[in-house]
C-alpha cells in the first residue's frame, strides 16, 4: 500500500531587408518617388525620421554595386557597443563619407542625392545587422510584459504565503518523505485545490500548478533556486541579497526575475546547502565553501560580513563531460594545440593551469586528466569537491573547516602532506592558493610526476611570480633563488587561459619552464592566441599560432613514443 503524505485527511492524496539595392530596388523606381528613412541631422543632432523624397537612378547598376560594397563594410566600421554610443545623425554622417570614399575608390560617378541615398539605405542595414543605434532603453512592450510576469509572480507568492502553513498542517513529513516526487506533487496538487477553494484564491489551472511547483521546492529543494539549477544552459548563479539573482549564459551575465521573500528566506536555503556537506554559516563563520548533491561548487557569505544580505555564488557541476575534442568544437583551441597538450598529458608533464576568475581552468584540468593512465592511482585535494575525474583509481580529498571552539581545521597543506603517504601515482590541487604551494612544488620533484594544479594568474609569468609568492607564505624563509630553482625544476608546463569579452574561453599561451638563466626562471611559448577581428555576431576571432621551437619536453615525448607527433603538431 503506497505511504500516503497526507495521512490526517479522510481520503487519498491525490521574429526584410526587403529588397535592398543589391536587387536593383532603386533602380527599378526610376523617377517615382519614394517614402525614405533620411537621417539628416538638425540642430539639436535629432535626425528627421520620414522625409519625401524622390529617389534618382540615371544609372542602377552604380548605385546597386556602391551599396554592396557598403554591405560588405560596415561590419568592419561598425560594433555594437560603438551604435549604442551614438546618435542617428553622426552614424549617417559617417555612412555618407564612407559611401563617397567607396565611390570614388571604385571611380564610380554619383550625385550628391544618391549618395545620400545609399547612406540612407545602409542605416536600416547597420540597425537590422548589427545593432541598434543609441541608447533606446526597454520598449513599451517589453516593458508591460515585465510587469506582467511580476504581477504573476507576487500573486503566486501571496498565495504560497497563505497556503503553505495551511498545507503544513494536513501533511504528514515522514511519509512525504518517502514519496516519489511525481507521486507527491499529484497529492499535494489535490490538497492545494482544495485549500485554494477554502481561502477563496482564484489561480488557474497552470498557475495552480506553479504553485504546487513552488510549495514542493521549498519543501525538498532549494527554493527559487531550483529552475535554475535545472536549466543546463546557465552556468553560474550570483545571489547578492535576496531580491537580485544574476545567471551567466553562453558567456554573458543577465539580471534573472528570481527573489526570495526576505533575508531570512535566503539565509535558510544558504543554511541547508552548507549542512548537507556538513558545515555551518553564521554569524561567527560567515563565509563558508560547499557543494550540492550534483557536484556544483557553492560559496557562501553571510551578514554582517556580507551588507545587502547572504550572497551566494554557484558554479555548476556539467554533465556533459568536457574533453579537448569538445573544446575544439567551441574553438577554445586549435588541433595542433590539442595534440600538443594530449601529448603532454600522456608524457606525465607537470601542469599548471593558469587563469582568471571564471575563465575554465578546472575545465581544461578535467581536459587534461582524461589523458592519465587507468591504472594510475590519482589523488585529488581540493577546498570543495569539484574535479570530474574519469579514471577508476582516484582518491578525492577535501579539506574542513574549524568548529565552534576553532579547532579541527584541516587545511590544503596537510592533505598534501597526507598524499605522500598514500602511494598516489599522481597528486592533483584544484587550486594552489596558499604554503601548499611547497608541498605541490616537493611532491612534483620528488616522483610523482604527471600532477596538476590550478593558480589564478592572468599571465605565465605571473603565475609563476604568484607561486615563488605562495611558497613563501609556508613560512620557511628560503631564499628567493632556492625557490625559484624549486620551481624551475619541478614545473614542466604553464596552460594559460582566458574567458574573453565574447563570453568565450580560450588558451592563449602554451609556455614550458626551461631551466635558470642566473637568478631567473627561463621559459619558451609553444604557442600564443593571437587576437585578429570579429565575425558579424560578435564572437572574437584570432588564431593559435605555434612558435614554432623545438620542445624542452621532446626528451620526454621520445621515452613514451610521441616525439614525432609532438613535431608535426608544433609544425602546424
Amino acid at each position: 500500500m503506497k505511504p500516503q503524505a497526507f495521512g490526517k485527511r479522510k481520503t487519498g492524496l491525490r521574429r526584410q531587408t526587403g529588397g535592398g539595392f543589391g536587387r536593383g530596388a532603386l533602380a527599378a523606381a526610376g523617377p517615382a518617388p519614394v517614402l525614405e528613412e533620411v537621417a539628416t541631422p538638425a540642430a539639436n543632432d535629432q535626425p528627421v525620421a520620414l522625409a519625401q523624397t524622390p529617389v534618382p537612378s540615371p544609372d542602377g547598376n552604380s548605385v546597386d554595386r556602391l551599396a554592396s560594397l557598403g554591405e560588405q563594410a560596415l561590419p568592419s566600421c561598425f560594433t555594437a557597443d560603438e551604435l549604442r554610443m551614438s546618435t542617428k545623425g553622426e552614424v549617417t554622417k559617417k555612412l555618407t563619407m564612407i559611401v563617397a570614399d567607396l565611390a570614388e575608390a571604385d571611380s564610380l560617378t554619383l550625385s550628391d542625392s544618391e549618395i545620400k541615398d545609399v547612406a540612407t539605405y545602409l542605416l536600416n542595414e547597420v540597425e537590422s545587422t548589427i545593432g541598434p543605434i543609441g541608447d533606446t532603453g526597454p520598449s513599451k512592450d517589453s516593458k508591460n510584459t515585465k510587469e506582467g510576469k511580476q504581477d504573476k509572480r507576487k500573486a503566486l507568492n501571496d498565495a504560497k504565503e497563505q497556503i503553505q502553513a495551511l498545507l503544513m498542517e494536513h501533511i504528514d513529513p515522514v511519509a512525504a518523505a518517502e514519496l516519489p516526487r511525481p507521486e507527491l506533487t499529484e497529492q499535494v496538487g489535490e490538497v492545494v485545490g482544495e485549500l485554494l477553494v477554502q481561502e477563496k484564491i482564484n489561480l488557474n489551472l497552470t498557475e495552480q500548478r506553479d504553485l504546487v511547483t513552488l510549495l514542493l521546492d521549498d519543501m525538498l529543494g532549494l527554493g527559487p533556486l531550483e529552475p535554475l539549477l535545472a536549466d543546463e544552459s546557465i552556468s553560474d548563479i550570483m545571489i547578492n541579497g535576496p531580491q537580485q539573482v544574476y545567471v551567466e549564459q553562453k558567456g554573458k551575465l543577465r539580471l534573472t526575475d528570481v527573489s526570495f521573500r526576505d533575508n531570512q528566506h535566503l539565509m535558510n536555503i544558504a543554511q541547508r546547502i552548507v549542512t548537507a556537506v556538513g558545515r555551518r554559516v553564521d554569524e561567527s563563520s560567515p563565509i563558508c565553501d560547499a557543494r550540492l548533491a550534483d557536484g556544483s561548487r557553492v560559496n557562501v557569505i553571510a551578514p554582517p560580513l556580507a551588507i545587502d544580505g547572504a550572497s551566494i555564488s554557484i558554479r555548476k557541476f556539467t554533465k556533459d563531460k568536457i574533453t579537448l575534442d569538445k573544446m575544439l568544437e567551441f574553438n577554445s583551441i586549435s588541433p595542433p594545440l590539442a595534440k600538443v597538450l594530449k601529448i603532454a598529458g600522456a608524457c606525465r608533464l607537470n601542469i599548471l593551469i593558469s587563469g582568471g576568475t571564471g575563465s575554465g581552468k578546472t575545465t581544461m584540468l578535467n581536459a587534461l586528466s582524461r589523458m592519465i593512465d587507468q591504472g594510475e592511482r590519482v589523488v585529488t585535494i581540493e577546498d570543495a569537491a569539484e574535479l570530474q575525474l574519469q579514471q577508476p583509481h582516484v582518491v578525492r580529498l577535501e579539506t574542513r573547516p574549524p568548529n565552534l571552539e576553532g579547532s579541527g581545521e584541516v587545511d590544503m597543506r596537510d592533505l598534501v602532506k597526507n598524499a605522500l603517504r598514500m602511494r598516489p601515482d599522481r597528486i592533483i590541487l584544484g587550486e594552489i592558493r596558499g604554503g601548499e604551494a611547497i608541498d605541490m612544488l616537493q611532491a612534483m620533484n620528488t616522483g610523482h610526476d604527471g600532477s596538476m594544479g590550478t593558480i589564478h594568474a592572468n599571465r605565465p609569468r605571473e603565475a609563476l611570480t604568484r607561486l615563488e609568492n605562495m611558497v613563501n607564505m609556508a613560512g620557511l624563509n628560503l631564499p628567493p633563488k632556492a625557490i625559484r630553482e624549486q620551481i624551475a625544476a619541478s614545473l614542466d608546463l604553464i596552460v594559460q587561459v582566458q574567458r574573453m569579452r565574447d563570453g568565450g574561453r580560450r588558451t592563449t599561451h602554451v609556455t614550458e619552464v626551461v631551466g635558470m638563466e642566473g637568478d631567473v626562471i627561463t621559459t619558451q611559448d609553444l604557442f600564443r592566441y593571437e587576437f585578429t577581428g570579429e565575425d558579424e555576431g560578435g564572437r572574437l576571432i584570432g588564431n593559435f599560432n605555434s612558435t614554432g621551437v623545438r620542445p624542452h619536453f621532446l626528451t620526454n615525448a621520445e621515452y613514451f613514443g610521441l616525439d614525432r607527433a609532438l613535431m608535426d603538431a608544433m609544425n602546424g
